[in-house]
């Protein structure tokens, strides 16, 4: 946790941030694989981790704004309890370390809620992601699920007051982002012919755990490059094959890294590797430099498109007017995917908060129909204190070339005849972690090596 200070200055932002009625916080619980008794690793709901550091199931909380006091639900040990795990610090004592000094029993929370709606308070709460926190919403609500109204003015409070990350939060980030980085130079060294892809998804694992860190989403590591989200490790690297690794883990405060690295299997890239990856390299570079407060991420990422169109025309794959080319959507044939995203306590930072409050605003919303640019997770402008991700890419699908050739789509824009000759290239994507400041911005943690020659020097010297 951090210190006692930190959690009562972040709910007392929230209070000043909203007018009246109580704040309701649903904890996580202890979610089953196949049996009651048999648990995912627990992971607190990043929320409530925010505003009461306190990873323990089952527990609520509750700010209330008029009383300007906060209260956590929840039970202490039982004997039994105590028999199959061992005594345990109390709730009691773990929450006066985030400053609350009122607990009750899980069982009264109910009460409390029926108090409030019997007294017509405005109670807030964020949108549940969990079935078990819907069902315990409509419970203590007495509203069915498919009629809960999460609170607009939460979110957006949250939202505003998340998004801007503080000292501490940047360090934790960077703790991750060191993790992050020698697991990705782990990878390349392993990252060989004839080895399996569950094999570097093990070594990253195990290089992760002795440093108390967890992968913070499902690693995604592969020879298909081209599946955006790919994960079967199945697959063994064969010559000419390359390797995409896009990983990161969450420190035991839950903070993220997420970084993108793809290398060859073989030591060196061929020559439309190499041509392929400068591309991308190029797209990441350029849309880089452009990150500063006050410009809005789309854009950005219509800059990067701009920059793949170009080298992507010059090597054949592309025609026509650059600027047309990317009004028309015709990169998203090579770049299906967003330029990247808000990063924090979540590797997709608050997106269970909604993207259309945290990456989008009301008077700049978000096209959700649009294909290619309805998964741009964050348009809206940037700030200083933002922390997100860069990771521009090349993706051939060939079932989607396949659908767009049939329909001639596009195609004063995309030479489909040498496209053929691509039909099996994989993809390439790089990605690395920008904290925007009051100048401009600034890379997050050690720098990994990304450059082509950089990449194949480290490749021969472990070969």
């Amino acid at each position: 946790m951090f210190s006692k200070e930190t959690y009562i200055q972040r709910r007392a932002a929230l209070r000043n941030r909203l007018s009246s009625g109580i704040v309701l916080f649903l904890g996580n619980i202890d979610n089953p694989i196949n049996f009651k008794d048999n648990c995912y690793p627990f992971r607190q709901d990043s929320t409530f981790l925010y505003y009461f550091g306190l990873s323990v199931p089952f527990i609520a909380a509750i700010i209330d704004l008029d009383e300007d006091k906060s209260i956590v639900f929840g039970d202490e040990l039982s004997i039994d309890d105590i028999v199959w795990m061992g005594q345990q610090e109390t709730l009691q004592a773990k929450c006066a370390k985030s400053g609350v000094a009122q607990t009750s029993p899980s069982g009264s929370l109910s009460t409390f809620i029926q108090k409030a709606i019997d007294s017509k308070r405005t109670i807030h709460f964020l949108p549940p992601y969990q079935s078990s926190s819907k069902i315990r919403l409509s419970e203590l609500l007495q509203v069915p699920v498919s009629n809960l109204k999460p609170s607009v003015s939460l979110i957006k409070a949250v939202v505003a007051q998340r998004s801007i990350k503080e000292p501490q939060e940047i360090t934790e980030i960077e703790k991750a982002l060191q993790v992050a980085t020698e697991m990705h130079l782990l990878a390349m060294r392993l990252g060989n012919i004839g080895t399996k892809e569950y094999e570097i998804v093990n070594a990253m694992q195990h290089y992760a755990g002795d440093h108390n860190c967890s992968f913070a989403y499902p690693p995604i590591v592969t020879r298909h490059g081209e599946i955006l989200h790919n994960h079967h490790y199945h697959n063994t690297f064969g010559k000419g094959d390359m390797v995409l690794n896009d990983s990161g883990v969450e420190t035991s405060l839950g903070y993220a890294s997420d970084l993108t690295r793809t290398f060859p299997a073989d030591t060196t890239f061929t020559p439309l590797q190499r041509d392929m990856y400068q591309i991308v390299l190029d797209s990441f570079e350029s849309s880089r430099n452009l990150l500063q407060p006050g410009v809005s991420f789309k854009s950005i990422h219509l800059h990067a498109t701009e920059i793949l169109v170009q080298g992507l025309k010059d090597i054949g794959l592309m025609r026509g007017n650059v600027a047309d080319a990317v009004a028309a959507h015709a990169h998203s044939l090579f770049f299906q995917c967003g330029l990247g995203h808000m990063m924090g306590l979540d590797v997709h930072d608050m997106e269970d908060l909604g993207e259309q409050y945290v990456g989008y605003t009301d008077e700049n919303p978000k096209d959700t129909t649009t294909f290619g640019i309805k998964s741009l997770r964050l348009g809206k402008e940037l700030e200083a204190g933002y922390v997100l991700t860069i990771e521009p890419g090349i993706y051939i699908i060939p079932e989607l070339i396949d659908i767009w050739q049939a329909e001639n789509k596009l195609a004063e824009f995309i030479n489909y005849d040498k496209l053929k000759e691509f039909r099996h290239f994989g993809g390439i994507r790089i990605e690395d972690n920008f904290l925007i400041t009051p100048e401009g911005y600034r890379l997050l943690g050690p720098e990994l090596i990304k450059s082509v020659e950089d990449i194949e020097n480290y490749k021969q010297a472990y070969a």
